[in-house]
């Protein structure tokens, strides 16, 4: 969830990031990369958590986000930035009008529109009915000048053991620097996470803001109530996404795919026009124009390449499916290579496994196998070769033959005459 508040704060042009911790809660350990680490050993409160990163910021804005509110977005922080250096203030507020704002710190400004004060209404005891009406509001976001905002805290006196943030702001007014606040429309900043239900309720709106940006992009959604769609995934324009579908992880869809129904894609790479239906895959390659489904699954290490075929109920595990090969159903095909435009009989297997290691079985090009086909790795099979239905091969089958391993068959006369006479 705080990885969501540091890529919006670099995002926005942040040099550096600080995270406030409490010793021992573990959240250092799950931080980015590149992200310094302050520990609030004493006080409590937002200011005395400012205090804490006194020793890591000396100069500078410094913008002050909340960890536990993930859906603040670099525009916001950028807003807020450039609206603190116009007006040269020593802090600016990030508020909105658009939140019932009970509960919230009300912001109240003078005839000439600068913010004077902020009014807490968590209890509306002696708050006058004029201040209970205005709409604007603390979104407990801001900026200040580094060195100023740490003098003035050392001025806060505490409130039942707590050093609040907001009691800096008439300290900072009083030394004369000017406080502003800069106005958002998008309220969901607003949204803390406590629990998980509120983590839930971050996680829709996330998920919405993601979905917008690329329907924006050229991505239809037929029902995207249904869809889950990872913030580091990528989806080509002109691609539909249909109900049910789940792209995860770092998973990249190409131009003008068809993926789904209940499709879960967990860091794959799919290329144009390729189609995947009914489709589970992870750590896979799928190439343009190629098609998965209904019913596959696609295990780590599997490149379907260009105008190849995976169909109704196939696994492939590490394997190579070539261009415009065809492994159309009830197949499991793993550490295999499959040549160009072979074609696998139903419920062909590929044997990789002799019970101490996994060997490779490799198909070249044009290969076509009769329907229940067992491939007992290390084996060969040679371009334009063909297998008998049934057979178990084990030997290497040369270019352009027929290889068969099976026993023949024999018919036994008269046997369905000898059945019924015995169970009389």
């Amino acid at each position: 969830m705080v990885e969501w508040v540091v890529d919006a704060a670099r995002e926005a042009g942040a040099a550096r990031v600080v995270c406030v911790v409490r010793p021992g809660d573990r959240v250092a350990e799950g931080l980015p990369d590149g992200v310094e680490v302050a520990e609030q050993s004493e006080g409590e409160g937002t200011g005395a958590a400012v205090l804490a990163a006194q020793g890591l910021i000396s100069e500078g804005p410094l913008v002050v986000l909340s960890g536990d509110h993930p859906l603040v977005t670099p525009a916001q922080i950028a807003g807020l930035v450039a609206e603190h250096r116009g007006a040269g203030a020593g802090a600016t507020l990030l508020t909105t009008d658009q939140l019932d704002p009970d509960g919230y710190g009300r912001i109240v400004r003078n005839e000439a529109g600068e913010v004077e004060r902020i009014v807490e209404t968590k209890y509306t005891e002696g708050v006058p009915p004029g201040e209970l009406a205005i709409r604007e509001v603390n979104l407990g976001t801001y900026v200040f000048d580094a060195p100023q905002v740490f003098d003035a805290l050392d001025e806060v006196p505490l409130a039942d053991g707590e050093r609040y943030l907001t009691d800096v702001l008439p300290v900072l007014k009083g030394d004369g620097a000017a406080v502003v606040a800069h106005e958002t429309r998008d309220a969901a900043i607003a949204l803390g996470v406590n629990d998980r239900v509120g983590l839930m309720e971050a996680e829709a709106l996330a998920q919405l803001r993601i979905l917008r940006d690329h329907a924006r992009a050229g991505v239809t959604f037929l029902h995207p109530g249904t869809v889950r769609v990872e913030a580091l995934v990528s989806i080509g324009p002109d691609t539909t996404i249909a109900p049910g579908v789940s792209l995860v992880g770092e998973t990249s869809v190409g131009e003008g795919c068809e993926i789904g129904p209940h499709t879960t894609l967990v860091d794959c790479r799919v290329g144009d026009r390729a189609a995947l239906l009914h489709a589970y895959a992870v750590g896979a390659e799928v190439l343009a124009d190629a098609t998965v489904g209904p019913f596959a699954y696609l295990r780590p290490g599997t490149v379907v390449r260009e105008g190849a075929k995976v169909g109704t109920f196939v696994e492939v595990k590490n394997s190579d499916i070539g261009e415009g090969a065809k492994v159309p159903h009830l197949s499991y095909i793993g550490d295999a290579e499959v040549g160009d435009r072979s074609n696998i009989g139903a419920s062909t297997i590929t044997a990789n496994y002799d019970g101490r290691k996994k060997h490779r079985t490799k198909l070249g090009k044009s290969v076509k196998t009769g329907v229940h086909t067992s491939l007992v790795a290390p084996v060969d099979v040679g371009d334009r070769a063909y297998t008998g239905a049934g057979s178990v091969i084990t030997g290497d089958v040369p270019d352009g033959a027929l290889g068969i391993a099976r026993a023949k068959q024999k018919n036994v006369e008269g046997y369905a005459d000898r059945v019924e006479e015995d169970s009389q």
